[in-house]
Formats: structure tokens, sequence, C-alpha cells
């Protein structure tokens, strides 16, 4: 009996973790998926593409080299390989993020010294028209904080004004911190902190509006207002279980967030984003932790699953059941 109920447990909580996904998610690449490609090890960040639907850009953490990988969300296959030119030799590269105009930026901003490093650094280049192997040349910003170094794996880039916002990681929370109105190449930029965020942070992505804020952390994440980057908490975020959970974007469309982790052939695993319900496409009032009925993450890194504790309701019950019966 013990094993047909570990056996059933299995099975429920598989279903209840299980997030089926429409022929209309995939046919729009925001279904998910895993990286296929052997290169790629430690996906980092995660950046879907405005130029080609269904495709999202990826790097390495570290030791990787100066490269960028677009995979294709159908295939889990590499589309592009670029290779970055006109920068020094990365350092720990984080954060990826698409901002206007089709520009990329590159967050080459952790810090696994603790924060020491006196600077970190931020490249950006345009966005191919057309997918394939190619060597791009880099614009390469220097980046200071205003308070001193820290370690930092969250970079945002306002789809709106095109200014670059960087969340530091921190196990009590960190803060937001603000770059200049326009990036120079030929100074330093200093980012100042606007906004507390209450979560460790792994990653970051703004709404393809720009109103709203994802955060997410290894076990949760929180949904924000973004309010001129003044942020107003609005919930918790439905974040997936994941061996190493380091990233997050949101669709080209606003209507899914997508949730990466490190690892060969790791996994992309997409979930509606707050809002996306009431035809908000990545903005409005919906709350993450209740949009699809399947989890709630706080954003203190515990995770509630609603269909977990369905199945513990479950499984409690037939345990009594078992012993009534040994009883009589």
């Amino acid at each position: 009996m013990r094993r047909t109920l570990t056996l059933l447990a299995a099975t429920l909580l598989t279903g209840a973790l299980a997030v089926p996904a429409s022929a209309a998610e995939s046919a729009d690449g925001n279904e998910g998926f895993s990286i296929n490609d052997p290169r790629i090890t430690e996906s980092s960040g995660l950046a879907a593409s405005r130029l080609h639907p269904g495709v999202y850009w990826t790097h390495n953490d570290s030791d990787d080299g100066p490269y960028l990988y677009a995979v294709d969300s159908a295939t889990g296959e590499t589309v592009a390989r670029l290779t970055l030119t006109g920068i020094g030799s990365p350092r720990d590269v984080e954060a990826i993020s698409v901002g206007p105009g089709n520009k990329i930026f590159v967050g080459d901003i952790g810090d696994n010294l603790g924060g020491t490093w006196p600077y970190v650094w931020i490249y950006e280049l345009p966005e191919p028209k057309k997918l394939g192997d190619a060597t791009v040349r880099a614009t390469q910003y220097v980046v200071k904080y205003s308070d001193g170094p820290r370690d930092a794996e969250s970079m945002v880039v306002h789809p709106k004004t095109g200014r670059v916002y960087i969340v530091d990681k921190k196990e009590e929370g960190g803060h937001l911190y603000e770059g200049p109105e326009k990036l120079s190449s030929s100074g330093e930029n200093i980012f100042r902190p606007i906004a507390p965020v209450e979560l460790w942070a792994t990653d970051a992505a703004l709404s393809p509006d720009g109103q709203q804020l994802a955060v997410r952390g290894y076990f949760g994440g929180v949904h924000y207002a973004w309010n001129g980057g003044r942020l107003q908490r609005k919930d918790r975020l439905s974040v997936p279980l994941q061996g190493q959970g380091e990233s997050v974007t949101y669709s080209a469309d606003g209507s899914r967030l997508m949730y990466g982790s490190e690892g060969s052939g790791s996994p992309v695993e997409s979930r509606e984003a707050p809002g996306a319900a009431e035809g908000g496409g990545g903005g409005g009032k919906g709350a993450a932790g209740a949009q699809d009925g399947k989890s709630i993450a706080d954003g203190g890194g515990t995770t509630v699953k609603i269909g977990a504790v369905t199945l513990a309701v479950v499984v409690v019950a037939l345990f009594g059941l078992s012993r009534r019966r040994r009883r009589r």
C-alpha cells in the first residue's frame, strides 16, 4: 500500500507541476524549450528577440569568451553565434536585454569576489537582421556604483527610453540602480540606487510596454509596477523550481515570462505574465502568483505549490484510510 501511495504521489505531483502550452503559444515562440547547444552550459541571461519571432538570446556565465547565442525556441538549436569585438576579455557576464532600436545590451556585471572590482562593463551592439554566425563590433561602457563595488546579475533596459538599470545581488535584498540617461563610452557611468528590491536577485526583466518589472531569485520572484523606476510591489511571481535558476525574460509580445537555468541542456520554462489574462500583454493588474493556478512563490525564496498542497491532502487522506483498514 505504501509503495502504491508513493507512486500515486509521484503521478499527482507530476500532473500538478505540469504547465501545458497551447498551440498558439508554440507558434509565437512562447512555449518552454531546452537549450540543446553543448557549448551553452552556463546560460546566465535570456532576452527575447524583437526581430526574429521565437528566438531568444543567451550567453554563458564565464570562461567562454565574447560570445552570444541565438536559440530557436521551436527546436532548442542555436541559429547564430555572435563573436563580439571592440571589447576587452569578459569577466562574468550575467545579463542580457534588448532595448529600443533593436539594440542588444550585455551585462558583464557579476563579481564572484563579493563586490571587490572597482568597475564592471556593459556592452552594446545591434541585433543582426539576418541570423547566422558573425563577428559584430560592440561598444563597451565602464560602470561604477555611487556607493561602492557590488555583485550583480540583473540588468534591464527600458524599452521606451533606452535607459539601463541594474539590480544588485544581496541575500537580504538589494536595490535597483539607475544609470545615466545616456551611457558614455568615453568615461565612467555612475549607477545610483533608486528603489529597494525585496529579493536575492539572479535576473530581472521589463515588460515590452515598460510598465512591469519581474525580478527572480533561485526559488522565488517578485512582480513590481515600474512607476518610473520608483517600484511598487504588486505580487509574487510563479517561478518554476529549477536546478540553478539564473534568468528571466518577457516573451516578445509580453504575454509570458520565460525562466532559464544553468546546466547542459538547460530548460527554459514558460509562465503566464502578470496581467496577461486580462489582455495586458505583460502589463496590468493581475496577480502573478495566482495567474495560472499552478504555484505561488514569495519574494523570500519560499515556493508554495498549490498542486503539491492538493497532493498532500490526498496522500494524508489515503494514509488515514490505510490505517483504518489495518485497524479493522
